[in-house]
């Protein structure tokens, strides 16, 4: 028998709520919206995190490969700026895909269950907090990459760039807004921020009308009280582990 942890029964977990026909329902209110920009935000963040570590990779060696030609305590590059922003664009996407991310699994194997007034705020106010620190990305990581660049720290301009032509592949621009991985992490991280926005908005609608009226849709609900009232007619409802619905799914399968 599974556990029960905190309200959730364990045994939800299965794959058959990754089918089509439970994650697209319509039984559960704002349940494919959801589960669209929750995922469209953690992969366009994933995806500029991603990026923006393999540019800081790239500039980290290129200062470790000036610094190793003028050993001991030789000239260095300053790229200190770029690193930090995009070592803080990390975090972030960290902090979206646990939020909604845990949104999505949640409202997936438990979307009937029942959460208390702190643990409901504490949704309302991760998804706030994490809006903010989205947009402070995005406006920072924007203004750096656009209007900042590395330079050289102890060497001139010309036997820097001498000394980084031996460095061979990738062998990163100086302009953070020359460098492609720069960019892309830039532009990536903008939708990933309006995404989190709207995921942030629907999280809020969603609970508003789950307060008033429960978690099933307003489509699901009129088509209950229609059916109760034709016992001809039945309705479909997402898999249950151990439900009559998925034995009978099995055994035709």
């Amino acid at each position: 028998m599974a556990p029960v942890i905190w309200g959730l029964d364990l045994k939800e977990i299965h794959w058959n709520k990754f089918k089509s026909s439970n994650m697209w329902s319509n039984v559960y209110h704002l349940r494919k919206t959801k589960f669209i920009v929750y995922q469209i935000a953690m992969i366009l963040c994933v995806c500029s995190e991603s990026v923006g570590t393999a540019a800081i990779d790239d500039y980290v060696k290129q200062q470790r490969h000036l610094e190793h030609l003028f050993t001991p305590r030789g000239p260095s590059i300053f790229n200190n700026d770029y690193v930090g922003i995009a070592s803080y664009n990390i975090f972030v996407g960290i902090a979206v895909a646990t939020v909604f991310g845990a949104g999505f699994f949640f409202d997936l194997f438990w979307p009937e269950r029942s959460e208390a007034p702190w643990v409901k705020r504490a949704w309302k106010a991760s998804a706030l907090v994490v809006c903010v620190m989205i947009l402070a990305d995005a406006l920072a990581f924007t203004v750096i990459v656009a209007m900042h660049e590395a330079h050289f720290i102890g060497i001139g301009v010309e036997a820097g760039q001498a000394a980084l032509a031996t460095l061979g592949e990738p062998n990163p621009t100086l302009v953070y807004r020359k460098y492609a991985k720069c960019v892309a992490a830039v532009c990536l991280l903008w939708p990933g921020a309006v995404a989190t926005f709207a995921s942030t908005a629907v999280l809020f609608q969603s609970a508003k009308y789950q307060r008033k009226n429960g978690v099933f849709s307003k489509h699901y609900r009129v088509d209950s009280k229609e059916a109760s009232l034709d016992p001809k007619r039945t309705l479909s409802r997402p898999f249950r582990r151990g439900s009559t619905a998925e034995a009978e799914t099995e055994a035709e399968a």
